[in-house]
């Protein structure tokens, strides 16, 4: 017959003292306390390994900050585990990780890394709104909160002050950019699952707002009113430019000397200063390279094209022609961005191959065996392009049309 362990009193326990050895007391079941020569007191779990069979054992806490009845309560958890063929230490040591992992993977922290591979997608610009939007509106009450714990009532409550003040567009842009942190935990193996795929729905949906621009045939009074505008010699230019061109106003406006070669009648754009990061070439009409040798005398000596007028060595502001439209009378009809637009329904009402217009205004071609082929064949037919473009730009300041002939000798370059 077995022997059968007495267990302990806790009288015993509190009056084990010292000896000149190492000793333990059993409890049973495999609880066992272990009293040291200089006093001190720990409770340790011995048991078998479930698979391997193996004896070993667990520290359950030093007495008396865990009692005799806590100790207990620790060993049949642990034994419950071992019938369920888990290892206790090995499970202690599972949710030690993970406690520590969840600290460590805070919101704000598992934002930062996706963060820093997102800005290296987009315009700096945009980064900088980007992660502004995150420290104003979400890191304060949740930054802090482990990723893992995080729920959808707890976020669609941080984000309803935002909703009260009607900034829905900014609502959605913060809801999007947080699932795609949640989708980047998820992939990078950090949780099994984004439990905040739904928050949208909690949430009205912005109106659609397109950005302000005229009709195809309302060019003629734009030129008009940039012929007869009282401003500066480098804004005039860069205006024109950016509608000869077709480029965004950043682009335009940040435009340097080294970028033009004016052999091959070419302005080749760098990734780091395209909206999507990939390096764009811009054939040069013979009116785009007038524009160039109108400026020259202002900024040849300089490294942007078109210079700050406080300060020269610096590009113009990105804003600067969107202030000169509003000022020639186009506020709430026009602002720079919308030049783009007048181009591209121009050139798709004329029948352009819309995938040339679309690679003209650097839309980004998601397949990149396609987007490789794109840029090698479409730059000759781009030219065409953008030399049709340009002459009806000057058609439209002189006043006179561009035929059907001319249209069709274009096309059938």
């Amino acid at each position: 017959m077995a022997k059968l362990t007495k267990p302990l009193t806790n009288t015993e326990v509190k009056q084990a003292k010292p000896k000149d050895k190492v000793y333990k007391l059993s409890d049973g079941g495999g609880l066992l306390m272990r009293i040291r020569t200089n006093g001190s007191k720990t409770w340790i779990f011995d048991y078998y390994k479930p698979h391997s069979k193996s004896r070993t054992s667990i520290g359950f806490g030093s007495y008396p900050e865990v009692s005799l009845a806590q100790a207990r309560k620790k060993r049949d958890e642990a034994r419950e585990l071992i019938a369920h063929e888990i290892d206790p230490k090995e499970y202690k040591d599972d949710q030690l990780r993970d406690k520590q992992l969840a600290a460590k993977h805070t919101f704000e922290s598992v934002t930062a890394d996706w963060f820093a591979i997102k800005k290296t997608k987009i315009a700096e610009t945009t980064s900088i709104s980007l992660w502004r939007n995150f420290k104003n509106h979400v890191f304060p009450k949740i930054g802090h909160r482990p990723i893992d714990k995080l729920l959808a009532p707890e976020v669609i409550t941080v984000l309803k002050p935002l909703a009260a003040k009607g900034s829905l567009e900014t609502i959605s842009k913060v809801i999007g950019h947080i699932n795609e942190v949640m989708r980047y935990a998820v992939n990078t193996g950090l949780l099994h699952h984004n439990s905040l795929a739904g928050i949208r729905s909690a949430f009205e949906t912005p109106k659609v707002t397109h950005l302000a621009t005229l009709n195809p045939e309302e060019l003629p009074e734009l030129m008009k009113a940039i012929q007869y505008a009282s401003i500066k010699l480098t804004t005039r230019c860069l205006i024109e430019w950016q509608l000869h061109t077709m480029v965004r106003p950043r682009e335009a406006a940040e435009a340097k000397w080294c970028e033009i070669d004016f052999e091959k009648c070419l302005w080749v754009i760098p990734a780091e200063r395209m909206k999507m990061k990939v390096e764009h070439s811009v054939p040069l009409s013979p009116q785009a390279l007038a524009i160039l040798e109108i400026i020259k005398p202002v900024s040849i000596h300089r490294e942007f094209i078109f210079p700050a007028d406080r300060h020269p060595n610096k590009p113009s502001n990105a804003q600067t022609a969107n202030k000169a439209l509003s000022r020639m009378g186009f506020k709430g009809r026009l602002v720079a961005h919308g030049m783009r637009a007048i181009a591209s329904t121009t050139l798709n009402e004329q029948g352009f191959d819309g995938d040339v217009i679309e690679s003209a205004l650097a839309h980004q071609e998601q397949n990149e065996v396609r987007k490789a082929y794109n840029h090698a064949q479409y730059l000759d037919r781009r030219r065409v392009l953008m030399c049709w473009w340009s002459e009806h730009i000057e058609n439209a300041t002189t006043g006179r049309k561009a035929t059907v002939t001319n249209i069709k000798q274009f096309q059938s370059v």
